[in-house]
């Protein structure tokens, strides 16, 4: 199983066009099982499609999805590679004024269930520091896989601890989950946001992979970080609640400008996951 995470930025880059075409290119020729993507945008002014494809899941009822809706856009790239996704999308909030940014899980798979929880104290679509995330439950594995994307640790009104523990009072509790997102907390920087969750039970496939590149997520200065001072770090990951019965064969970095052209201000996580223990997987 092969699981991949990537925090878009999708209407914001520069060429975006040219680097969706990119994405599409990739995941089609690495062909991830189930894909979380964060930052998936529309803009609010497009026209909303009047037939939304079968592929898509819906989360809850009258989610206005347009023409220009990044993973819309992303999976009829696909469909030309001769890939198809299923897939669900939620808007979180509105970014820039013109767009509705949201989140998005994608499965070669049937989608069988979906899973939102909405984990910031805010639940205003008009709050910037709202927070929400996505799971989905497919035909293929009994496991939950949620794209997640949190606040920052020092965030006063809106701190990563507290989202964490909404998030893990919601969670399901009789199967294996995965995390997979960018979680805003540098992996380098300790008692904080990434030792709380290492502390909670998760397990950070990076860490028990096999084989593995640095980790590192994102290069430089990027938005939200611009004024911390803190460059090269691993704040996207995938974390699974129990690593029993697999192993880790492989976490690398993609997207990256070497593994493939950069497509957003993050580098994508590939993991590719072996059971060990004869279950669906």
């Amino acid at each position: 199983m092969k699981l991949l995470t990537l925090n878009c930025h999708s209407h914001i880059e520069e060429n975006y066009e040219h680097k969706l075409s990119v994405l599409a290119k990739g995941i089609a020729e690495t062909c991830p099982d189930v894909i979380a993507l964060q930052e998936v945008s529309q803009s609010v002014n497009s026209k909303i499609l009047q037939a939304v494809v079968q592929e898509y899941f819906p989360c809850e009822k009258n989610i206005a999805v347009r023409e220009d809706n990044a993973v819309h856009c992303l999976c009829e790239q696909l469909k030309a590679h001769g890939k198809r996704y299923y897939r669900t999308w939620y808007p979180i909030k509105l970014g820039y004024g013109r767009l509705e940014e949201g989140i998005a899980v994608l499965s070669l798979s049937p989608i069988k269930r979906v899973y939102r929880i909405n984990v910031s104290q805010t639940e205003s679509h008009d709050n910037w520091r709202r927070r929400v995330i996505l799971g989905i439950k497919t035909a293929e594995c009994d496991d939950a896989f949620f794209s997640v994307h949190f606040g920052w640790w020092g965030d006063d009104s809106e701190p990563f601890e507290k989202q964490w523990n909404k998030t893990l009072e919601f969670l399901p509790k009789r199967q294996r989950v995965w995390l997979m997102g960018d979680f805003n907390s540098p992996a380098e920087i300790r008692n904080e946001g990434y030792d709380l969750i290492s502390g909670s039970g998760f397990y950070d496939t990076f860490v028990i992979a096999e084989s593995k590149d640095s980790g590192k997520t994102a290069k430089g200065s990027i938005d939200g970080w611009k004024n911390n001072g803190i460059t090269d770090m691993r704040i996207d990951g995938i974390w699974t609640s129990n690593c029993e019965s697999i192993s880790v064969i492989s976490s690398r970095t993609v997207f990256n400008g070497t593994d493939r052209e950069t497509v957003s201000d993050h580098f994508g996580v590939l993991a590719e996951i072996s059971d060990i223990g004869g279950r669906k997987q």
